[in-house]
């Protein structure tokens, strides 16, 4: 554990270093201000010591940008799951949908605000959409792929036991598939937290992290943008580190692929 948190901690040193020292070369190259780790924080601590961020507090922008993001991705992880597990379990779906799936995968992220705005036109709606058909595909096609390669011989052993379907279903299959499934969420993760910035730069959402960040570029407020940045990072990496991280670990303990 120890190493772990010493390389985390080294990690978050390289980062300040290297943006310390980008800050400096850029004002000394280009005259401008480069807003440093230091001014970025200590505008931060204002944000959440009650000062005002384009009409709104930083907490109203934050629980507006989670909500948008929390619906849109508990949407995609249902349906994704459910769908995957569909493909994975009958090869004539599979054949049929997932070429489906993959042309939807290479759509970047903004490519879809076109299509959004024409279904649902300005507003959260919009912003969910996008936020569920970038998380959606990855987890289906990583639960579907998990199920596809589960051994043949765990399948075999389990009806030579006498297992029914429905039983080798659940104390089989999805065992088998669950860290491929739990891949597909961390990706899926990724791309919908990324796409919902992105969405709220530009769908007119009015109050968001994203919604944020672009107005301070016509305000010229950088160092409101780098504070955003930073809030948007710390949420990330705490998903990662402490949930998927412990769940992946836990797993492949019960799979016996892992140590305490």
């Amino acid at each position: 554990m120890q190493p772990i948190i010493a390389a985390n901690i080294l990690s978050v040193l390289i980062i300040i270093t290297v943006w310390q020292l980008v800050s400096l070369w850029i004002g000394h190259s280009r005259g401008i201000t480069f807003p440093s780790p230091w001014q970025t924080s200590d505008r931060l601590f204002a944000f959440f010591a009650g000062e005002g961020l384009y009409d709104q507090y930083i907490y109203q922008h934050l629980m507006a940008s989670l909500e948008r993001w929390a619906s849109g991705y508990l949407l995609a992880v249902f349906i994704g799951i459910l769908v995957g597990l569909a493909l994975g379990s009958f090869t004539v779906l599979y054949e049929i949908c997932m070429p489906v799936v993959h042309v939807l995968q290479l759509i970047p992220g903004l490519a879809w605000i076109p299509i959004a705005l024409l279904l649902f036109g300005l507003g959260d709606t919009s912003t969910i959409f996008m936020i569920f058909v970038m998380g959606v595909t990855p987890i289906i096609l990583n639960t579907a792929s998990g199920i596809r390669s589960i051994p043949p011989i765990y399948i075999k052993t389990a009806r030579m036991m006498g297992g029914k379907r429905i039983l080798l279903f659940f104390r089989v299959m999805l065992p088998a598939a669950t860290l491929s499934i739990v891949g597909g969420l961390r990706i899926g993760l990724a791309n919908s937290w990324r796409v919902l910035i992105a969405a709220e730069m530009i769908v007119g959402t009015g109050v968001g992290l994203g919604y944020s960040i672009i107005q301070s570029r016509w305000s010229l407020d950088f160092e409101a943008a780098f504070a955003c940045v930073m809030i948007i990072c710390f949420i990330g990496l705490t998903v990662e580190k402490l949930f998927f991280e412990i769940l992946e670990k836990r797993i492949m303990i019960q799979m016996g692929l892992g140590q305490d």
